[in-house]
């Protein structure tokens, strides 16, 4: 299948074009500088932390060149939901899934944000706990402090057990969850690090020792307020009714990325994604409070996630995640599949999943490899190119026919 690669353009001159030879095939490869965290500043709306999520440029990139107004675009891992939110704030339509519930949790409310005064005068009607949480939680939060989540937590779980869960106490769980723990006042926390995922009780009290600190008092409400102020800067009326009317057809699943039954075969015209690495997430260690606050079961959800230490068994997952994307991807519609450098840089898994996406179905049309200057130290899925200057994206293209 031939694609005219001109449509995948760099910023920052020409790419780079070579040729990978794989099973017998040459797949073409661009190498270059097509999107970089400056290009077309994102939204507020996506600032959101959470573990191993690429950034919004990323899927805008592929959103933009193939596919169009109202078509659906998906994404099978969807973490924080960067590829659901950036769809919809482009007018597509959207599909999320992911094994965690947090996964909802977080997408969900961007969809419908509601008024800065409705959160305001909700807040304002939830009190804080006559008590603490049932676990020791004095490490990370000043006992008022802790007061007031248990009672925004209390207040929650009533809602949702009662049916009444709207769109702004869910905005309001998504703001709470998000701002658990973490590095500036802006948290509800005392100092630690980082703020996408918790620390243990025991690693916190180790940092409160280094750092001679106590954890101090924070206004919840007030946090929570700011934060909500922050995600909404700069959104536009068009970007805020995009983002309704993708809500009222959107599908935010929570299982399996191979087995999508509510997903209709052939819809799918774009999915843009990046799966797990090589058992690189302790998902329970991570999540444990935002689980916590959450009402759910770390441990249960850890357990439903494929642990895949081996190339062999990520393969074999990946194999069958192909095999429904194929059924749900419509003819001339894409696959956008970002994979990393793994093992200091040895294991390309680019390499190794263009076979088990064309054994699926697809052919792959190309291979992008995102290279830009990168002026943050850090060190994710084991890569350390970072420490070089450059940060590398690596996506498989692959279309059905």
């Amino acid at each position: 299948m031939s694609i005219d690669l001109c449509v995948f353009d760099a910023i920052a001159g020409p790419p780079q074009h070579d040729e990978m030879h794989i099973a017998g095939r040459c797949i073409p490869r661009l190498v270059g500088e097509f999107w970089t965290a400056r290009q077309r500043q994102a939204s507020a709306l996506h600032e959101i932390a959470y573990r191993a999520c690429f950034k919004p440029q990323l899927p805008r990139y592929f959103i933009e060149r193939l596919s169009q107004p109202g078509d659906v675009v998906y994404d099978p891992f969807g973490g924080r939901g960067t590829t659901a939110i950036e769809a919809a704030l482009l007018g597509r339509r959207v599909i999320n899934n992911d094994i965690s519930p947090l996964s909802a949790i977080l997408t969900a409310p961007r969809l419908r944000p509601p008024a800065h005064q409705a959160v305001a005068e909700r807040l304002a009607r939830i009190s804080p706990a006559a008590h603490g949480a049932e676990i020791d939680l004095s490490m990370f939060f000043h006992p008022a402090t802790e007061r007031e989540i248990v009672g925004l937590r209390d207040y929650l779980r009533r809602r949702r057990q009662q049916g009444e869960e709207d769109d702004v106490d869910a905005w309001i769980r998504m703001v709470a969850t998000n701002r658990l723990t973490g590095h500036s006042s802006g948290f509800f926390s005392v100092y630690t690090l980082p703020p996408n995922q918790a620390a243990s009780p025991q690693r916190q009290r180790l940092i409160n020792a280094r750092l001679n600190q106590q954890p101090t008092y924070r206004d919840t409400r007030a946090i929570i307020l700011r934060k909500t102020l922050s995600l909404m800067r700069g959104l536009t009326e068009s970007q805020v009714a995009h983002l309704r009317q993708a809500s009222q057809s959107a599908l935010l699943l929570t299982g399996d990325a191979h087995a999508t039954p509510m997903i209709a075969s052939e819809s799918v015209q774009l999915t843009v994604t990046s799966p797990p690495f090589l058992d690189v997430v302790q998902y329970a260690r991570d999540n444990w409070l935002r689980c916590w606050f959450n009402d759910l079961d770390a441990q249960v959800i850890e357990s439903a996630i494929a642990q895949m230490r081996r190339l062999d068994d990520w393969l074999s997952v990946m194999a069958a995640v192909f095999g429904e994307l194929y059924r749900i991807t419509r003819p001339g519609g894409w696959v956008a599949f970002e994979v990393g450098e793994v093992h200091g840089g040895r294991l390309r898994l680019d390499e190794h999943i263009v076979p088990v996406g064309e054994a699926a179905g697809f052919v792959c049309a190309a291979v992008l490899v995102n290279q830009q200057r990168f002026t943050k130290t850090a060190n994710i899925w084991g890569i350390r190119n970072n420490e070089r200057g450059t940060n590398t994206n690596r996506v498989v293209l692959f279309r059905k026919a």
